[in-house]
């Protein structure tokens, strides 16, 4: 009974995917969206930390619906597609 419920156990936790590594790149990238979005991190904490880098991350984040909403509606209308 132990030896299947330990099978049990391995099977579920091996079939789970490796949890992706996020690259110096891609770090890099998002910290120069959320500049571009009005992030300014050499400010430090003055105390509009919080507020500040999720209004950055909110503006991306819409940025980036905009940009998947208008990608799908040029694929559906039979216009080739821009990604950059």
């Amino acid at each position: 009974m132990l030896m299947a419920n330990s099978a049990s156990l391995y099977a579920q936790t091996a079939s789970e995917p490796e949890p992706h590594q996020v690259t110096r790149a891609e770090v890099m990238h998002e910290l120069e969206e959320l500049e571009a979005a009005g992030y300014n991190p050499s400010v430090g904490d003055d105390g509009s930390y919080p507020a500040d880098i999720q209004a950055a991350k909110a503006k991306v984040a819409a940025m980036h619906r905009a940009e998947r909403g208008a990608a799908m509606s040029a694929g559906q209308s039979g216009q080739p597609v821009r990604t950059h």
